[in-house]
């Protein structure tokens, strides 16, 4: 009983291996053998999401896609198994579960580092412009923090000094948000570990406020 309970149990794998790898191919350019920004903009016309909706950045996540804009076969395939997912009913249900999993502590700090590392489309690329940085913080933490990303970006936007921002000052932007009292900045040490950026932020929100 237990062989043939397996094999029925491997043929609904096939299958459902089946039905994503129809879906994959529904937006795949086949030329490529992948889904293509085209076929990610027919896939969130589909799904009733804009293209820029922070969920398809929380999408690629899950699927770990290397390559911004671009799903590869096992990416997909992989990622659509992790989220129990077959169809495009199922997956814009999985949408709103994937924003709950990410919430999660344990998550949320590597879909952020993963958001700036998706950011970097040419190899070796080790920073990213001041523009798509302010798009990619109103994007993933301005639902949590506005207050400070609104000011946040006020300020890189004025400012002359960075043209870029490296990983290392990314991950501080959180940390930041996540332990400075805001606006009154009353806790913020710039003795402390904290990149030269933030210690120029503060100083401008001080003589603003001031």
């Amino acid at each position: 009983m237990l062989a043939g309970y397996s094999t029925v149990s491997s043929k609904a794998k096939i299958k459902g291996l089946e039905k994503i790898d129809r879906l994959f191919n529904t937006y795949a350019n086949s030329s490529l053998g992948m889904i293509d920004p085209e076929g990610i903009e027919a896939l969130c016309s589909d799904l009733g999401v804009d293209y820029t909706d922070v969920r398809i950045l929380m999408l690629a996540w899950k699927l770990k896609a290397e390559k911004q804009g671009y799903f590869t076969q096992d990416e997909w395939q992989t990622g659509l198994k992790a989220l129990g997912v077959d169809s495009l009913s199922k997956l814009k249900k999985a949408l709103s579960d994937l924003e709950k999993e990410v919430e999660k502590p344990s998550n949320y700090e590597d879909f952020y580092t993963y958001a700036f590392r998706y950011c970097l489309t040419e190899e070796k690329q080790k920073s990213v412009d001041i523009e798509s940085i302010c798009e990619l913080l109103n994007l993933v933490l301005g639902v949590q923090f506005r207050p400070q990303i609104d000011s946040l970006i006020e300020y890189l936007k004025v400012q002359n000094d960075y043209k870029v921002i490296n990983s290392d000052q990314w991950i501080n932007f959180l940390r930041f948000c996540k332990e400075i009292s805001f606006p009154d900045l009353e806790n913020y040490d710039a003795t402390q570990a904290w990149p030269l950026i933030l210690d120029n932020y503060v100083e401008w929100m001080r003589e603003k406020h001031s």
